[in-house]
């Protein structure tokens, strides 16, 4: 993926002016030196309080408030660049339980407003009904999400319904449950919740989907999946309600950590897990919480357990399918998940949705407010779509074929069942031999695919179809690379080992509809074949 480049400032060149020599730059903490002194002007010495103010340290991920003092890590240091000195007068305090210093962010001198810096940057546009939210790592498109207002009954997945069995199949080890939308959902066995006097003290391990649930019965379940096409939306007993750092899991005894925070981190969490988890319920730590303290912990945790018990007694006053809880805008979701100081900006020309996030932002991560812009369409000279460069890229990734860095191509193919991808050496002809050629070739296609599989949010099966190569340990190599790129990848993914024929299986999760259908019908001439059959042979 494209990193930014020290000379950007989101995403736009800087330019700089041809200086004289030692003539100072912008960003100098120095006085500038002393030259011949006109007959008309008095030299006079700098004073330290008119010197460039120094630059305050970017937060990272884990910062959190305490205070007034901010947690971070020690300040990053750019290769060619002096150390960010830190701004006088701003006291550092240990955070309590974190092992990491706070420290509050301060301005550059004067009213100058400071450039975050960070590596991505969300993009949100708001076109009547629909909104189009777009994640930027530097400049690059990584992943692109279409919310529409007139969708309560498509895009439901994290909602809770009080939803009604219909009926039970044993045979296919489901449920069809009425939830109150148009289209009943989908509930197997796997994900019933079992209840040993429910089911006439029939062993766990035996008891079939029958004997845990019954017609005609009332339960409260959660949209895991969306409807897609003629399938209905999937729904599990086991429900979990995310919070900023942790997510509770209601009437169970699960504990558990993220496995992307450090082995430290994670013992220094399992400590505080086991004071603050609610009595009855299960806790689960999420990335977020490094660096956090047990105080913000247990207030996340029994924020959650409040709103937990709100659920439950509207589930029992109502006597009929309907939703109890709705989640959040997918914009605050994605934030209230992904948000770390990591994000060098959120950029969003609704004013209403600007003011919500900037409000939810203020109350999970104050001291990430200021990246919260509100882009005035009518002010600035370009969408922001276009001022980002988002909009090309969205044309590219609605193409079957998508062009390598070295001349290679990839040819994308939806069908039904699963997704092929072709790779292709196109215009890369190499410069040693077939091998080397095709290794390479190979390499820079297992880097886009999984950024195309990210941008076009494809699930399912997926087939990829990689040039063949002799060599086992360049077979072994091109699979690893594809796994390395998968691993940012919040969607769960599987992938094989490449088969003898070139081919690598792989699965990733489906949760929506893709990118390709958000934005498009089908064609009402070919109902989607892509040909025309010719009316004189039929």
């Amino acid at each position: 993926m494209e990193e930014q480049d020290n000379t950007t400032v989101n995403g736009v060149p800087e330019v700089r002016d041809e200086l004289a020599p030692g003539q100072p730059r912008i960003g100098d903490t120095r006085p500038a030196p002393v030259g011949p002194v006109e007959e008309t002007q008095t030299a006079e010495p700098v004073a330290p309080s008119q010197e460039a103010a120094p630059v305050a340290p970017v937060p990272k991920i884990g910062d959190t408030m305490v205070g007034e003092a901010v947690v971070s890590a020690e300040p990053q240091r750019v290769p060619g660049r002096a150390p960010t000195p830190v701004p006088a007068g701003l006291a550092t305090t240990a955070g309590e339980g974190s092992g990491k210093k706070r420290r509050r962010r301060g301005s550059r001198g004067g009213d100058r407003k400071s450039k975050s810096t960070g590596r991505y940057l969300m993009c949100v546009h708001v076109d009547g009904p629909t909104t189009h939210i777009a994640m930027l790592e530097g400049r690059s498109l990584v992943e692109h999400y279409v919310v529409k207002e007139s969708d309560e009954t498509n895009q439901i997945d994290g909602n809770l319904y009080l939803g009604r069995v219909q009926n039970v199949l044993p045979g296919m080890e489901a449920a069809f449950v009425d939830i109150g939308i148009p289209k009943n959902a989908v509930l197997y066995r796997g994900d019933v919740r079992y209840e040993s006097e429910d089911s006439d003290h029939v062993p766990e391990a035996s008891a079939r989907i029958e004997d845990v649930i019954k017609a005609g019965q009332l339960v409260v379940c959660q949209v895991t999946k969306n409807p897609i096409g003629a399938k209905g939306a999937r729904l599990t007993q086991e429900v979990s309600l995310p919070g900023r750092f942790v997510v509770l899991v209601p009437n169970s005894s699960t504990i558990g950590i993220s496995k992307r925070l450090g082995d430290s981190e994670r013992r220094r969490l399992r400590k505080i897990l086991d004071e603050v988890r609610p009595q009855g319920h299960g806790l689960i730590v999420r990335t977020a919480a490094e660096g956090a303290s047990a105080e913000e912990l247990a207030a996340d945790a029994a924020e959650l357990t409040e709103r937990w018990a709100k659920i439950e007694s509207e589930a029992k006053k109502s006597s009929k399918p309907g939703l109890l809880y709705r989640e959040l805008e997918l914009a605050v979701r994605m934030l209230r998940e992904e948000l770390t100081a990591e994000y060098r900006g959120v950029i969003i020309d609704n004013r209403q949705l600007y003011e919500q996030v900037r409000a939810y932002v203020a109350q999970v991560s104050p001291e990430l407010t200021e990246r919260v812009e509100y882009y005035d369409p009518k002010a600035e000279s370009l969408p922001v779509f276009e001022r980002y460069f988002v909009h090309e890229q969205l044309h590219k990734a609605l193409d079957r074929k998508v062009w390598l860095p070295s001349g290679g191509s990839l040819i994308i193919e939806r069908t039904e069942a699963l997704t092929v991808i072709d790779v292709n050496t196109g215009k890369n002809v190499g410069t040693t031999n077939l091998e080397e050629t095709v290794f390479k070739n190979n390499l820079e296609a297992a880097d886009e695919v999984a950024r195309q599989l990210r941008i076009r949010d494809i699930g399912g099966i997926i087939v990829i179809d990689f040039i063949d190569m002799e060599s086992k340990e360049n077979r072994a190599a091109v699979a690893n690379q594809l796994r390395a790129a998968l691993s940012r990848d919040k969607t769960r993914t599987q992938v094989f080992d490449i088969s003898e024929l070139g081919l690598v299986e792989m699965t990733r999760k489906r949760i929506s509809e893709g990118l390709l259908e958000s934005v498009s019908a089908i064609c009402t001439v070919c109902e989607g074949r892509g040909i025309v059959l010719d009316p004189h042979v039929v």
